[in-house]
């Protein structure tokens, strides 16, 4: 984007003249980062960084989660600048928890900034003195001129109960928290959103925490889309903001970057994996090959046709993923209804409402499959199709044995790629 002359000639000035810049860039992040941070980006900056901008400069926004591409600077503004900003600029910010995936990762971040408190002169010239030191949390940036702490911490530990002095986390930046083991079952992305939830957000004040979640996408049901859902729908007070790589003309976003399809495409080329490109730049999700059932698939409905033959109704089918142990960490007993009508390429599964997904012992699991075969059995009994893999079979041979017509199947997928 072009800067105008008036805004130029305030560069110009603040260049030269300390107290100025100082001024100027503790109340503004935009003046900040191309004060003392321009280094990260080399490229002129597109309209949707000065949104970024904007979101940091306005306290209203709590609770900030950013959906962008990679290459996009959105790490840079939003984890970089905006901690460096928040401590040393207007907010005044105490206590700054970064938070990455892992711990080697959320170090690297913390690296970073500590780098520009020991390397960057202008920054050590205009804001300082900084020093580094240990602290019980690992290694801390103590900014004794600011009375402020910078730390990091990952989705593998608890940050609730941190503290410095009587400073409760009053900024939290989450940046690349989720990965593709993070993603890959229902219950890894429920312990990702129940740590977030139960422990990320208690550790601050929600009056006065500033929680900024950084991503991409990985999966529709991932931390970033339910967080996503949830501000849109109002469920959630935040501000969500989604930068693909590229627009609906199929140009960059970042176009001062990437000026036009040739530059596109030696980005592309590049990355030289199309599932990348597409999650990871696109945002947009793409199946893993040997996932069974495909989001695209799966359609809504308000009614299904009459049960006749009229329709080629089929019948309507149990299908169970039995469960046995009830521990914490086992799996769920799954029951699913479906009324099938038609054949081959013309065959349509209506599912209904209210699936089961419960822990159960045995005998609740039998009795429930004998109660759904004879509820939804048309007049007789409804059949049971049931995974039957290893101990799995018992189900089966006991609702066999008391004539409830099961059918054992063995599962030789992969399962987990479709959850």
């Amino acid at each position: 984007m072009e800067i105008d002359q008036e805004i130029r000639n305030l560069i110009d000035r603040m260049v030269v003249d300390r107290n100025l810049r100082r001024a100027i860039t503790t109340e503004s992040p935009r003046f900040f980062f191309g004060a003392y941070l321009s280094h990260y980006v080399k490229s002129p900056f597109a309209y949707f960084h000065f949104e970024l901008f904007d979101l940091m400069a306005d306290p209203t926004k709590k609770t900030i989660v950013v959906m962008g591409a990679r290459n996009s600077a959105k790490s840079a503004i939003m984890n970089t600048g905006l901690a460096l900003w928040s401590v040393l600029g207007k907010p005044q910010k105490k206590f700054v928890v970064l938070l990455g995936a892992t711990q080697a990762k959320s170090k690297l971040h913390f690296l970073e900034l500590r780098r520009e408190f020991e390397q960057n002169k202008l920054l050590r010239s205009d804001l300082g003195p900084f020093r580094t030191e240990e602290s019980q949390w690992g290694d801390s940036i103590i900014l004794p001129k600011y009375d402020a702490q910078i730390t990091f911490a990952s989705t593998e530990q608890s940050i609730r109960g941190m503290r410095y002095k009587d400073h409760r986390p009053d900024l939290i930046i989450g940046d690349d928290l989720e990965h593709g083991e993070s993603v890959r079952t229902i219950d890894a992305r429920n312990k990702m959103y129940n740590w977030f939830t139960e422990d990320v957000l208690p550790a601050g004040d929600s009056e006065t925490t500033r929680v900024v979640i950084l991503g991409t996408m990985l999966h529709e049901d991932s931390l970033m889309m339910r967080l996503k859902k949830e501000i849109r729908s109002g469920a959630r007070t935040g501000t969500y903001r989604e930068y693909p790589f590229l627009d609906e003309f199929g140009q960059a976003l970042w176009r001062e970057r990437y000026p036009d399809r040739e530059a596109v495409e030696t980005l592309r080329r590049y990355i030289g994996n199309e599932r990348a490109w597409a999650q990871e730049f696109l945002l947009k999700i793409i199946p893993p090959d040997d996932q069974v059932i495909r989001l695209e698939w799966i359609r809504t409905y308000r009614d299904h046709p009459p049960r006749d033959r009229a329709h080629d109704y089929r019948g309507t089918f149990i299908s169970i993923d039995p469960a046995s142990s009830q521990s914490d960490t086992a799996c769920k007993t799954a029951m699913v209804i479906g009324r099938v009508f038609g054949w081959g390429e013309d065959m349509k599964i209506y599912f209904l409402p209210n699936p089961i997904n419960d822990k159960m012992d045995i005998n609740d699991a039998l009795e429930k499959a004998k109660a759904l075969s004879r509820f939804y059995g048309d007049g007789g009994l409804a059949t049971i199709y049931i995974e039957d893999n290893g101990a799995q079979r018992w189900m089966v041979d006991l609702l066999l044995k008391e004539r409830y017509p099961a059918v054992g199947v063995h599962a030789a997928i992969n399962k987990y790629s479709a959850a």
